[in-house]
């Protein structure tokens, strides 16, 4: 495949960061949009997550909680927005980490980012699909009283939800942009049909009953603290808005649209979920009947209170179970592409075969197949123990927040150091080489002469001045991503982003802060939250394992061969001329 760095093209923005698209790009700005925003099912999760925030800091402690949650989170992804419109690419937060951060901590920190945001997400997909199978079993049971619920029929749903989300996947990938803009007419009529049914059929609580109640069901010694711990089911309902950033080699113009879906996803959703939060709030009726609920899902309970209908709760929470399927289909693409760029940097072990691209479909179906493997794995341990199983998937929050942390203070330091260039400054040619003594904050690309021969992919390093501060010799040439940091198309410019930069790296902190938290005291092994042990422990052993033997391997973000060969090649030929 011939790359030309010329062309005003995605192509062009990919081979600049040193990729070639082997991916197709099939998703436009309506489809990405409904990608995001059935990546989020936020109304949805204010339903199945709803006792969480209820019972630390109740109805008030929710809506309150909802709302700073909501602005706050927005902030949080405005960064991210910022972060995928200088790079978009499916590797995301390892890749600007590697970008941004100093030049002696690079390697190291992309490695353990690219391990934890990967396996984040493989956690995300179990959380998801054993999440559906309990949903299945909670209808069930609403309809049939007496049926046994199994922790292992919970995973065997799971792992039917699998089976179908890999078919639409890996067999029929080119209606998944069809699949998705479904799913957005589903996620918007669903949430209008159920908010109407509930409003109209269920009697409705005091605005007192609502807007000034507090609990403190878990027992802390404090409001306050009650509040923070309920907080994080709030902050749940948002998690996985970043899911754009890896499907960015499969999105048209994407340094415009992966910042535009995430930020109009997150908006629509968020309106539409604190519609949510109010509607079942008020419908709520008795909370201990509703809490207690032999589903296991209060929202499921409050359907069957408000409609007393066991065809309309069906119905109704039917619709719950098939948006939570979409949610789970693009979950296992976004991990795929997580996993598959991270291979393709060898970032893992077995990366030749990980990277690879079925010709066919232009799908890393390989990449597919083992990240739902391990998943499947992971709802393994549901069936020993529901604990052990939690314990293991409090790697979302936690781990996804760390992973935005890290890029997001890099950037706030680079964006106060005044490194960042204007959208504007980007031209079509590669800027001149730069001085020993010059301090360019770059995403570093290898320095090679133009007589060397490529063959492979080749490790994004520093240029030789860089890596060796008494060398006064100047490279032959610069490549292209040793230029400047230049911002995106879409930023929120001046003071106003560095205050929002700012704010997002003081929340994040104070999300992984409070996510650690258990839910409820006495404290014992049965309700300890173990999140920052798995947090830890994938840091540690990714750390360990890269001083080990991965940092012989793992060079950062490589360039693929056909971009090195047309970069070392004169500008005359890389311009096409």
């Amino acid at each position: 495949m011939r790359v030309d760095l010329s062309e005003p093209s995605d192509t062009q923005a990919l081979a600049r960061l040193g990729k070639k698209q082997v991916l197709k790009r099939r998703f436009g700005f309506i489809s990405i949009v409904g990608f995001a925003m059935a990546e989020l099912i936020t109304w949805e999760t204010v339903l199945t997550l709803f006792s969480q925030a209820f019972e630390n800091g109740g109805p008030a402690g929710a809506i309150y909680g909802y709302i700073i949650a909501c602005l706050s989170t927005l902030s949080v992804y405005t960064v991210i927005a910022e972060l995928a419109s200088m790079a978009p690419i499916a590797g995301g937060q390892y890749y600007w980490v590697y970008m941004l951060a100093p030049l002696r901590w690079k390697k190291v920190s992309s490695y353990l980012i690219g391990w934890l945001t990967s396996l984040a997400w493989i956690a995300t997909i179990a959380t998801e699909t054993i999440f559906l199978g309990s949903m299945i079993e909670g209808l069930v049971i609403i309809n049939h009283p007496l049926f046994a619920q199994e922790r292992w029929q919970n995973t065997l749903l799971a792992w039917a939800a699998v089976v179908v989300a890999i078919f639409i996947n890996v067999v029929v990938p080119n209606y998944l942009p069809k699949f998705e803009i479904a799913m957005l007419v589903i996620h918007l009529a669903g949430f209008v049909a159920i908010t109407a049914t509930l409003l109209a059929l269920s009697p409705k609580g005091s605005a007192a009953s609502v807007f000034q109640t507090a609990l403190n069901e878990g027992g802390w010694p404090t409001q306050g603290i009650s509040y923070c711990v309920g907080f994080i089911g709030n902050i749940a309902t948002f998690v996985g808005a970043d899911a754009s950033v890896h499907m960015a080699e499969e999105i048209e113009n994407a340094a415009l649209n992966i910042p535009r879906a995430i930020i109009t996803g997150m908006s629509i959703n968020s309106a539409l979920g604190f519609s949510m939060m109010l509607t079942v709030l008020f419908c709520l009726g008795d909370p201990k009947t509703v809490l207690k609920s032999a589903t296991d899902f209060p929202f499921i309970q409050i359907f069957y209170n408000s409609t007393a209908s066991h065809a309309g709760t069906s119905v109704m929470t039917a619709v719950i179970i098939v948006l939570t399927m979409a949610c789970s289909v693009g979950i296992i693409a976004t991990a795929s592409r997580m996993t598959w760029s991270f291979a393709r940097d060898h970032g893992v072990p077995f990366s030749r075969f990980l990277m690879k691209v079925n010709s066919r479909t232009r799908v890393p179906i390989v990449s597919v197949c083992v990240v739902c493997s391990f998943a499947c794995a992971l709802t393994l341990i549901y069936i020993g123990s529901k604990t052990a199983f939690n314990d293991v998937i409090s790697l979302t929050v936690t781990g996804f927040y760390s992973s935005y942390f890290l890029p997001s203070a890099f950037l706030l330091y680079h964006r106060i150091r005044g490194h960042i260039l204007p959208h504007e400054t980007c031209s079509s040619h590669y800027p001149p080489a730069a001085t020993a003594d010059e301090e360019i904050p770059s995403a570093h690309m290898p320095q090679k002469t133009p007589a060397e021969k490529v063959s492979g992919p080749v490790p994004v390093q520093a240029s030789q001045s860089d890596r060796d501060p008494q060398s006064t010799s100047r490279p032959p040439e610069l490549d292209v991503a040793q230029a400047p940091l230049i911002w995106g198309p879409w930023r929120v410019p001046g003071i106003l982003g560095t205050i929002n930069n700012m704010y997002a790296c003081v929340y994040m902190l104070f999300v992984i802060f409070w996510s650690v938290w258990p839910p409820a005291t006495p404290v014992d092994y049965t309700t300890m939250n173990y999140s920052i042990v798995v947090t830890g422990g994938v840091l540690i052993l990714s750390a360990v394992w890269y001083f080990v033997r991965a940092r012989k391997e793992y060079s950062g973000p490589l360039i693929d061969k056909e971009v090195a060969e047309i970069m070392h090649l004169g500008s005359e030929v890389v311009a096409g001329v």
